[in-house]
């Protein structure tokens, strides 16, 4: 997938790949982890412009709707149920 199909916020399937860096699309917030190398190189620079696309479209979506943003999502676990499937 390219940076340019990526739509913020817009869906729980996208996963982009730029170089060991994943970023995964979710309704509530865009995951990043990994790493990714950015060399003083021409490549370097079109792996920069990149990623500064992908933030400038997350900074976007976000700023589209900066009044109705919560001021934090809760990310505290929930609490386990047991299993109905054990056991058969």
């Amino acid at each position: 997938m390219s940076v340019e199909k990526f739509a913020p916020f817009e869906n729980e399937e996208q996963v982009l790949q730029l170089g060991e860096l994943t970023i995964e699309n979710r309704i509530d917030r865009v995951s990043l982890f990994g790493s990714i190398d950015i060399k003083r190189s021409k490549d370097g620079l079109a792996v920069a412009r990149q990623l500064k696309q992908l933030l400038d479209g997350v900074t976007a979506a976000l700023e589209s709707e900066a009044n109705a943003l919560p001021d934090d999502i809760d990310d505290t676990p929930t609490d386990s149920i047991e299993n109905p499937f054990q056991g058969l």
